[in-house]
């Protein structure tokens, strides 16, 4: 339990920080066995736009949906949408989740996609 208090201690300051800067905000959550993101505005109160691991249009071709090859389809799949919606700057926000891995895949292929964070 300790290991999610922490998680969630470090998710909550990033996630302040980010309120400052005041732009849309790509949030990210891990399991076991999906990958999900979505794009909130700037002081969290809508969602823009969203992709998992769970829909059928982004599952499908996958072997494993929760391998770094889902997290990258998961990735470009946020940044067709928010390009769809005008968005092209955001704030990339881990949830406290170390920067590596399927976190680290999904974050690079929503910058080859052209978002900017």
């Amino acid at each position: 339990m300790q290991k999610k208090i922490a998680r969630l201690r470090r998710a909550k300051s990033t996630r302040s920080h980010i309120r400052v800067l005041g732009v849309p905000r790509l949030s990210v959550l891990r399991t076991g066995q999906h990958l999900y993101a979505q794009l909130f505005t700037a002081d969290g109160s809508k969602v823009l736009a969203s992709a998992s691991t769970v829909q059928k249009d982004v599952a499908d071709g996958l072997k494993s949906r929760k391998n770094v090859e889902a997290a990258a389809k998961i990735g470009r799949t946020i940044a067709e949408k928010a390009k769809a919606a005008g968005i092209e700057r955001i704030a990339f926000d881990r949830s406290g989740y170390r920067y590596h891995g399927r976190i680290k895949a999904l974050a690079d292929a929503a910058r080859e996609g052209g978002l900017q964070f």
